[in-house]
């Protein structure tokens, strides 16, 4: 809980929403540019049977990522349940494991946004503009940073 406690400070702060230990909210901040300034809101919904299977975790805020789904749902290997993907984007070693915890996933998701996979697109459009314009995605992503910590 120390390790967890130094990265709060840090990189992001979670709290549980409503006495519901099974939901917390995430907030991101402290990132490098294009996300510097803001403050990014999410939701990391544990199931029942966690640490067996792995927790969801989902953007409130609006983000322009080409692995965070138009819902806000992110797109990482490590919270797909163990097992074989059927179409072969992920192997089973690189999936879901009881061993992870909290920190290890929400570092996980700060780590994609730093450095996304454009090959492996929840959000097509922005992969494809990551790829083709990086100017203009680093605009439209600064811009949402920025929306942030307006509302």
């Amino acid at each position: 809980m120390a390790k967890l406690r130094k990265k709060v400070a840090e990189k992001f702060s979670v709290g549980i929403i409503n006495d519901n230990i099974y939901e917390w909210e995430v907030s991101i901040f402290g990132l490098d540019d294009p996300y510097e300034q803001g403050i990014f809101k999410a939701r990391l919904t544990f199931p029942a049977t966690y640490p067996l299977l792995p927790p969801k975790f989902k953007f409130i805020s609006e983000m322009w990522h080409p692995n965070v789904y138009e819902s806000g749902d992110v797109c990482i290997s490590i919270l797909n349940p163990p097992g074989e993907d059927a179409f072969g984007y992920y192997h089973d070693d690189e999936c879901w494991t009881p061993v992870l915890d909290v920190e290890k996933v929400i570092m996980c998701v700060i780590s994609l946004l730093d450095r996304p996979e454009p090959n492996s697109p929840a959000n097509l459009n922005a992969a494809i503009e990551f790829r083709n314009d990086i100017a203009l995605y680093k605009k439209k992503v600064r811009r949402l940073a920025r929306r942030t910590i307006e509302d």
